[in-house]
């Protein structure tokens, strides 16, 4: 697993192999995320990655916040509640040499509680597949402040996702078995 693009492009990486079942770890292949920021990137509704705040919540390896990293985020605040996860990320942050611009919570992403800090324009949602987990901490994170006026969240999933109001979908894309919906919180 690399970074795909950007000032990182290239970085190796820890990964968990094919995955860790019993922390329900699933990494974004190089290939889906590669295609998730180029969905980002190239859509017609604006580049949301350069300068934002990002929020990666079930971040596993840490792979997709790195990646916004890499491509001219500003901030990454990761959330995980899984002990291997929590050394992942700490590790791949540290390869990235990101500390500075990243924070590690470990915290259950379906109850964020409330965001102290800036809200964040960019969401990545990448929970265990078909366990409605994503709807509960996108719900989470919009009820504590946690997604910014204007945000775009990033969805991966299984299935099609029941995308919350206020929550707007924009975009849907099937790769494999890994379905990426795209959703704004209207607003700025």
């Amino acid at each position: 697993m690399r970074i795909v693009g950007g000032s990182l492009r290239g970085l190796k990486l820890a990964d968990v192999g094919e995955g860790d079942a019993t922390g329900h770890l699933r990494p974004t292949t190089d290939r889906v995320r590669e295609a998730i920021f180029n969905l980002l990137v190239n859509g017609t509704h604006g580049n949301p990655v350069p300068g934002a705040r990002v929020l990666d919540l079930f971040a596993g390896t840490g792979a997709l916040g790195l990646e916004a990293l890499s491509r001219g985020a500003a901030h990454v605040t990761f959330v995980d509640d899984g002990a291997k996860a929590q050394a992942l990320v700490r590790s791949n942050i540290a390869k990235a040499r990101a500390e500075g611009a990243t924070d590690l919570l470990r915290r259950n992403a379906t109850r964020l509680g409330e965001n102290r800090g800036a809200a964040c324009g960019l969401v990545f949602l990448d929970p265990p597949y078909a366990q409605g987990l994503g709807e509960k901490a996108i719900a989470s994170a919009l009820a504590g402040g946690w997604v910014a006026p204007g945000a775009v969240v990033v969805w991966e999933e299984s299935r099609p996702p029941l995308v919350p109001a206020p929550l707007v979908q924009i975009d849907q894309r099937r790769y494999g078995d890994t379905l990426v919906t795209l959703a704004r919180l209207p607003g700025a």
